[in-house]
Formats: C-alpha cells, sequence, structure tokens
C-alpha cells in the first residue's frame, strides 16, 4: 500500500514539473501571428478576458483561454493599461503582458507645419495614420465649442509641431493638445514682451505673429519682419500686408493677387483699413511668437523680396523704392 502510494506521488510530481516546463515553454515561446504585425486597441476598462479575445480576433493564433488565464495567474491582469498596441513576430506570451502592463504603446505621429491655416490642419489630421476622424462632421464653431472654446475663432489658435499619439486615438484629442500649446508657448511669449510693445494684449501678439509667420522668406529676418510691422503699428500706417488679403479672400484666391483685391475692402484688407486684422490668419511658431513681442531695434518701416529668400529692409520710401527697382526690376505689380 505504501509503495503504491509512493508510486502515485511520484507521478504526480512528474505532472506537476511536466506542467511547469510545459507552462515555461509556452510563455517563451513565440506566438504565433496570422500578419507580421498584430495591432489591438483596448479601451479603459476592458475586462482581461475580452483582450484575450481581442488578441486572437486581430491575429495572435493560440487559444484565447491560454492567454486570459496566463493573465491572471501572473497576477498582473489588473494592472493592464488602456491603450494601441502592436507587437511583431517573436513576441512571447510573457513580452505581451510585459508590453501592456508598462504601457509600451504603438503610436504615429502627424506634422503640423508652422504657417498652416486651421484648414490646413484639418486636411492633415483627416488623413493622418490611425487617428479616428471625430470632428470631420463637426464645423469650425462647434469643434471650437467642443475644446471648450465657443465664439473663437480658430485660426491661429493651435500649435505647429509633431504630434505622437496612440493609434485609435481621436482627432480633438490632438487638436486639444495643440491648443493648450499654443495657450502655453503664448503666455511665455507675451511675458517676454518689450515695454514699449504697441500690441494690447496676448491675443494681438498671436495675431501679429500670424502675419510674420507667413511673411518671413528667411529666418535670419524674421525679427526684423516684426520690427517692420511694430513699428508701423506705432505710427498708425497700415500694414499692407498681402497674406491678410489672401487669407480674406479663403476659398476664392487661385494663387494670384490683384490689384482689385487689393482694393476691395474688407475686415483683412490692411492695405485699406489700419491695425491689426480681427483674428490671425496662420498658426505660428515660437520664433514667431518671439518676434512679435521681441522685435529687433530697427526703424524699418519697409522690406523688399531679394529674390533669394531674404528681405532688404528700409527706413523711408525713397529707399525702399531704390530696393524695389533693384531687386524687383521687370516684375509685375
Amino acid at each position: 500500500m505504501r509503495k503504491a502510494f509512493m508510486s502515485l506521488v511520484i507521478l504526480l510530481l512528474a505532472a506537476v514539473v511536466a506542467a511547469g516546463s510545459a507552462a515555461w515553454w509556452w510563455l517563451n515561446r513565440p506566438l504565433p501571428l496570422a500578419t507580421p504585425t498584430v495591432e489591438l486597441s483596448i479601451e479603459p476598462g476592458e475586462l482581461p478576458r475580452d483582450i484575450a479575445r481581442g488578441w486572437v480576433a486581430a491575429g495572435v493564433q493560440t487559444p484565447a483561454p491560454l492567454l486570459y488565464h496566463w493573465f491572471r495567474w501572473s497576477g498582473q491582469a489588473r494592472k493592464i493599461r488602456a491603450g494601441s498596441y502592436e507587437i511583431t513576430e517573436g513576441t512571447t506570451p510573457r513580452m505581451l503582458l510585459l508590453k501592456m502592463v508598462q504601457g509600451d504603446e504603438s503610436l504615429a505621429t502627424v506634422r503640423l507645419l508652422e504657417g498652416w491655416t486651421f484648414r490646413q490642419f484639418r486636411v492633415e489630421l483627416a488623413r493622418a495614420d490611425a487617428l479616428r476622424p471625430t470632428t470631420a462632421a463637426m464645423s469650425d464653431a462647434q469643434i471650437m465649442a467642443a475644446l471648450g472654446l465657443p465664439d473663437v475663432h480658430p485660426e491661429g489658435r493651435f500649435y505647429p509641431d509633431t504630434y505622437a499619439y496612440s493609434k485609435g486615438s481621436t482627432d480633438i484629442a490632438v487638436l486639444r493638445r495643440a491648443m493648450h500649446a499654443m495657450q502655453q508657448r503664448l503666455a511665455e511669449a507675451w511675458e517676454q514682451r518689450t515695454p514699449d510693445t504697441p500690441l494690447k494684449a496676448a491675443d494681438d501678439a498671436l495675431t501679429l505673429a500670424s502675419i510674420v509667420e507667413k511673411e518671413t522668406g528667411r529666418e535670419a529676418d524674421r525679427a526684423l519682419v516684426g520690427a517692420v510691422f511694430t513699428n508701423r503699428l506705432r505710427i498708425g500706417m497700415p500694414l499692407q500686408t498681402d497674406p491678410t488679403v489672401i487669407y480674406g479672400l479663403g476659398e476664392r484666391f487661385d494663387g494670384n493677387l490683384r490689384k482689385r483685391d487689393l482694393q476691395a475692402d474688407g475686415p483683412y484688407n490692411t492695405y485699406l483699413r489700419p491695425g491689426l486684422p480681427p483674428t490671425p490668419i496662420s498658426m505660428p511658431g515660437k520664433a514667431s511668437l518671439l518676434a512679435a513681442v521681441r522685435p529687433a531695434p530697427s526703424k524699418a518701416l519697409y522690406f523688399v523680396a531679394r529674390g533669394d529668400g531674404s528681405s532688404e529692409f528700409s527706413e523711408t520710401l525713397d529707399a525702399h523704392n531704390r530696393a524695389v527697382n533693384k531687386y524687383q526690376r521687370g516684375q509685375g505689380k
């Protein structure tokens, strides 16, 4: 009897060892995948059992109960974080769980460029990789209301930068980050304004910076461009800048700014109306924000393109006219 009992114990121990060995082998063996890359988005509050099923449905070729029991047996099932994850060939069950517990998400990026308009931002977000287009059917005003800024014009309110996001994130989430980034950058720039600036508020700086952004052809000229417009504002001279007129034309602009466009009155025609336009005309970057509040120490009131991306700056109209003759002789008005 005792001999039979010992034999049973040995068999049980052997089974336990074999099971342990099999479990260790499975945990450290690459998971078979239906495709070279398998992705899964985990929503907040999703149950471990559903997460296991989700991986199998996405292309992990192993029984879902096996994954689920591994999550539970590890004691870390409740530590799995919501997010977007991606695994490739060679990923083991142990590596998969570690990735989800650490929140090692699969990220995509979208680049929003300096000088772009809000309309261009929306187009780029709409075609960004794995970004859910929740704003597609919304007007600009509806988007701003959803972001907590009702009745605020969207132009200039979003900071141009490269934004990384979890695959499956929403476009409005990226816009919210860009909005907060611009608010921070604008506040920082406004704190650095020169004491004698003619700008009355941070929003004025944002509008001026958007013009500087569109008018600067070379980085080294940016602060001087800011000086020209600051000097004009200080003496009450019209800004006389083509980009504001172009912005006012909107989709009517066909790439050719005509004399009649400059003579047509409108809120963005800075040839006919003094002061700043009613809103920014683009999304300015950090350098343009600083150029608006801390322009170069210059008395220049005019500038003209040299044709190589740089500009010639002048303090008087006579000097400006000579520069125009030198650098733009033969060009149409």
